[in-house]
C-alpha cells in the first residue's frame, strides 16, 4: 500500500472536489496510484514569488504552474487592484514568451482579469518581456503580466507581475498581493471570460517600442561605422526575433547575420542544452557562424529577451564570451562618457548595480562623479530606485547575470536596447581601430582589473531545498574568519540587515531590504557572496578579486594571477 503523508493528502483531496475539472482530478488520481513521489513534489507547498515572480514546473498541484495556480494568483491580483484603485477603470497588459502553454496561459490570465471587470490588453503573439514593461506605461495600465520562465528548462513556465511604473512588484505592493492571493480559495476564481474587455495588441505597440529603443540605445555612430560592423545574432528560439533584427535594421545596422537554425521560436529549445546566454554552449552555433563570416560581435538573448550574452574578439582575434560584469562595465562606461561629453553630468545622476555584482561599478561611478546605487539582486530593485528618486536621472545599470537597462523608458532588464547599445560600442571601437575587448582592457588599466566568477550548485526537490537552507544556516553559525590565507575584515548579512567589521567588532545597519544573502570581504579586497536563488533550485557563490593593471602587455599574466586567486578561494571553500 502506498503511504501518502496526511498533510499532502489533505492538499490533494482539496483538488479532488468539483471546483477542479474532471481531467485534472483523473490525472491526480493516477499520480496517487503510480507516482507518489511526484505527487509529494507537486503538493508539498505552494509556489512562491521570488526575485523574478512565480516560476516553476508545469503540471498539476499547488507547487506547479497550471490553470488553477495561475488563476488563483490572477484572482488575488484582481482583488488587490480593485482595492488599490477604487473608482478607476483598472487596466492590465499581458505578454507571453515561446514556452509550451505560454499562449494558453496568457489567454487564461486575460480571461480571469476580464471576468473581474478589468480591461485587458493582450499581445496577439509572443513578445519580449521588456516590451511588456514599455507597453504597460505606454497604455497607462495599472499592472502587467508576462508568462515566462526566462532561461529555465522546457518543463518550466512562470508569471511575472509588473506595477504602474513598469517595474516588477516591490514592497509594499508585493506583500499586499501575496496576502490577497493567500486569502483566496480556488473556488473563488472567476474563469468566465468577458471578451468585451479583452483587446489584442501587436504591431502598433511594436513600432513605438522599437523607435523608443533606438532613441535610447543610439549614440551618434556614423552610418559608415554601422555598416562596417559585422554582427552575428541568435534569438535561441525565443521572443527576441520579433524585435531585435528590426531594431538593428532601423538603427542602420545592415550587416546582421542571424543563426537561422535558432530563429524559429520553440519551447523545446532543440539546438541547445539550455537557452541561457550565460552558458557557453548556448552561443556555440552563433560563434561558429561568426568564424565563418568573420563576425566582429556575437549577441545571443534568452527566451524572453531580457538578458543578452556578448561575444567579442580578444587580443589574439579569438572569439571570447564576456561575462555579465564585463558587459555591464563596458556599457556603463560608454553611457557615462556620452553624458560627460554632452555636459549633462551635474551631480544629479546615478547608475545602479547589485550587491553580488562587480565592485568596479562603484569605482566607475566615482570616476565620473556619479552616484552608484547598490540594491538586491533583481531589476525590480533598480526600477524601485528610479521610482524612489524621481528628481535624479538614471543613466543605466545592470547585474552580473547578463542583464542591463539603458535609461528608464523600460523598467526592467532589456536585451533589445542593450543589443543596440553593444553594437554602438563595437562599431565606434572598430572605427577607432579597436575592439570591445581592448576597450575593456583600457578600463582595467584606468580603474583596476576586477575579475569575477560565479559558481552555482543545483539542489533539486524537497531534499535539495533543505540542503540549501542548511548551507546558509551553517555559514551564519560558523562564519569564515579567513579565506585562502586572507583575513575576513567585513561580513554583510542581508538576512538581518547588518554589516559587521571583524577588526573593530562594530556592527552597522544595512539600509536595504532583508534578503538571504551573506557576503565576506577580505583584507586584500576579495569579495565572496553566498545567495540561494529565488527562482531556481540553486545556491550561488559569487567571487570577485582585483589588482592593478599597468599596461595591456601585462594583461594575460595579470588575468592568470587573478584566475589563480579565484581557484584558490574556491578550493579553500571546498567548491
Amino acid at each position: 500500500m502506498i503511504h501518502i503523508k496526511p498533510e499532502i493528502l489533505e492538499r490533494v483531496n482539496a483538488w479532488l472536489t468539483p471546483h477542479f475539472d474532471e481531467d485534472s482530478q483523473k490525472e491526480i488520481k493516477n499520480m496517487m496510484a503510480s507516482n507518489p513521489k511526484e505527487l509529494e513534489e507537486s503538493f508539498y507547498k505552494d509556489l512562491e514569488f521570488g526575485t523574478g515572480g512565480m516560476r516553476g514546473i508545469m503540471g498539476l498541484g499547488t507547487n506547479r504552474i497550471n490553470k488553477y495556480t495561475l488563476g488563483k494568483n490572477t484572482q488575488g491580483l484582481s482583488n488587490y487592484l480593485k482595492e488599490q484603485f477604487p473608482g478607476e477603470d483598472v487596466k492590465v497588459s499581458i505578454a507571453y514568451d515561446c514556452r509550451h502553454n505560454s499562449q494558453i496561459f496568457g489567454k487564461l490570465v486575460a480571461d480571469v482579469f476580464s471576468a473581474n471587470g478589468i480591461q485587458v490588453y493582450l499581445f496577439e503573439e509572443l513578445r519580449p518581456t521588456p516590451e511588456l514593461s514599455f507597453a504597460l506605461k505606454h497604455l497607462n495600465c495599472h499592472c502587467g503580466i508576462v508568462l515566462t520562465a526566462s532561461h529555465n528548462p522546457p518543463e518550466y513556465n512562470g508569471y511575472k507581475v509588473y506595477w504602474q511604473d513598469g517595474g516588477q512588484l516591490v514592497p509594499p505592493q508585493d506583500a499586499g498581493v501575496i496576502a490577497e492571493i493567500n486569502r483566496i480559495n480556488y473556488s473563488e476564481i472567476k474563469f468566465e471570460s468577458n471578451s468585451d474587455l479583452i483587446q489584442y495588441i501587436g504591431k502598433d505597440v511594436d513600432n513605438v517600442f522599437i523607435e523608443a529603443s533606438i532613441n535610447n540605445g543610439s549614440f551618434n555612430t556614423p552610418a559608415e561605422a554601422k555598416a562596417n560592423l559585422n554582427v552575428v545574432f541568435t534569438s535561441l528560439h525565443g521572443t527576441s526575433i520579433t524585435a531585435i533584427p528590426e531594431t538593428l535594421k532601423r538603427a542602420g545596422y545592415t550587416n546582421v547575420n542571424i543563426v537561422e537554425e535558432q530563429r524559429e521560436p520553440n519551447g523545446d529549445f532543440p539546438t541547445v542544452v539550455s537557452p541561457n546566454p550565460e552558458e557557453p554552449e548556448a552561443l556555440k552555433m552563433a560563434m561558429e557562424l561568426a568564424d565563418r563570416v568573420e563576425g566582429d560581435i556575437v549577441i545571443g538573448t534568452d527566451p524572453d529577451c531580457d538578458r543578452l550574452g556578448v561575444v567579442v574578439r580578444n587580443l589574439e582575434n579569438e572569439l571570447v564570451i564576456l561575462n555579465g560584469n564585463q558587459t555591464m562595465v563596458l556599457m556603463t562606461d560608454f553611457l557615462l562618457r556620452q553624458w560627460k561629453n554632452a555636459n549633462k553630468i551635474n551631480n544629479n545622476q546615478f547608475i545602479a548595480s547589485t550587491i553580488v555584482s562587480t565592485p568596479m561599478m562603484s569605482v566607475l561611478g566615482d570616476a565620473y562623479g556619479v552616484e552608484c546605487k547598490i540594491g538586491l539582486t533583481g531589476f525590480k530593485w533598480i526600477a524601485k530606485m528610479i521610482k524612489d528618486f524621481p528628481d535624479m536621472d538614471f543613466v543605466g545599470g545592470g547585474e552580473e547575470s547578463f542583464g542591463f537597462m539603458v535609461g528608464d523608458f523600460v523598467r526592467d532588464k532589456d536585451a533589445v536596447t542593450s543589443t543596440l547599445l553593444a553594437c554602438e560600442i563595437a562599431a565606434q571601437a572598430k572605427a577607432q581601430g579597436k575592439t570591445m575587448y581592448q576597450k575593456l582592457i583600457d578600463l582595467y588599466i584606468e580603474h583596476g582589473f576586477y575579475k569575477e566568477r560565479l559558481v552555482s550548485l543545483t539542489k533539486k526537490g524537497i531534499e535539495g531545498a533543505l540542503e540549501i537552507k542548511q548551507m546558509m544556516v551553517d555559514a551564519r553559525d560558523n562564519p569564515l574568519t579567513e579565506i585562502n590565507g586572507e583575513k575576513v575584515v567585513l561580513i554583510e548579512d542581508y538576512l538581518v540587515a547588518t554589516s559587521k567589521n571583524i577588526l573593530s567588532n562594530e556592527e552597522t545597519p544595512l539600509d536595504i531590504p532583508k534578503s538571504n544573502v551573506l557576503i565576506y570581504y577580505t583584507e586584500n579586497g576579495s569579495k565572496i557572496a553566498l545567495r540561494p536563488s529565488g527562482t531556481e533550485p540553486k545556491i550561488k557563490f559569487y567571487i570577485s578579486v582585483n589588482t592593478e593593471l599597468d599596461n595591456s602587455s601585462d594583461f594575460a599574466k595579470t588575468e592568470q594571477l587573478l584566475n589563480d586567486r579565484i581557484n584558490a578561494i574556491l578550493a579553500d571553500m571546498n567548491l
